[in-house]
């Protein structure tokens, strides 16, 4: 009789415990979804554009920390967060989707953007014009405007994920970001290239580099580039 009664209890205090355990894994599953692999929009992305796979991976990483639906405070989406101007001329000119935070054609579109860049202003600026958009940097160039910090500080960061030897750009100290300060160098080593065990950079001074005697690319700065 007793352990009828046992049985009965442990049986009860089962039926109330899994329900409880089934929603505990839904609020975990929904707290933590599934990762989206993003390595075959990647490939993609490289083969079309020619831009190398770790190239495009270390920009997500430093504009998005991978997040699919990232939204900056100035309005940049996605995973390699995309100006909606940028976004808008690139989906037209690649015919992509409608969604920007799809994560297929966010990388598609910026990795043609990226390539863009490079093409226009070389390794010497595309990191500062991807970041800034290249009415800024057109205009630091001509000796205009400064770069706003949050670029300097982005190319210093992504510029030792980029394995490359030697990167160019306007960066300064805290002190001289204010418009027509003068641009003091300021090393790559300062900024930790985080845990991919890729090497840092040469630490080389940055300097402002000599404007390119032509470009590739019609003029596409919008005002949502600037």
């Amino acid at each position: 009789m007793r352990l009828g009664i046992a049985l009965t209890a442990l049986l009860a205090a089962l039926a109330l415990a899994y329900p409880l355990q089934a929603s505990g894994q839904s609020r975990a599953a929904q707290t933590h979804p599934d990762s989206i692999d993003i390595a075959a929009h990647v490939r993609e992305a490289s083969q079309r554009f020619g831009i190398p796979e770790h190239w495009i991976y270390a920009v997500i990483r430093i504009e998005s920390a991978g997040r699919t639906r990232a939204v900056s405070s100035a309005g940049a989406m996605g995973l390699m967060q995309l100006m909606p101007g940028t976004w808008a001329r690139q989906r037209d000119r690649y015919s992509l989707g409608s969604d920007p935070f799809d994560p297929r054609d966010n990388i598609l579109a910026g990795t043609s953007y990226l390539r863009e860049m490079y093409d226009r202003y070389g390794v010497a600026g595309f990191l500062a014009a991807y970041n800034a958009g290249p009415g800024r940097y057109e205009a630091w160039l001509a000796g205009r405007r400064s770069l706003p910090l949050e670029t300097r500080r982005y190319v210093a960061k992504i510029a030792p994920l980029l394995q490359i030897e030697r990167i160019f750009v306007a960066a300064g100290s805290h002190s001289a970001d204010a418009p027509g300060a003068p641009d003091a160098p300021v090393s790559t080593s300062d900024y930790a290239p985080g845990d991919r065990g890729l090497p840092e950079a040469s630490g080389t001074a940055f300097v402002r580099p000599v404007r390119p005697a032509h470009d590739l690319f019609a003029p596409i700065s919008t005002v949502a580039d600037q």
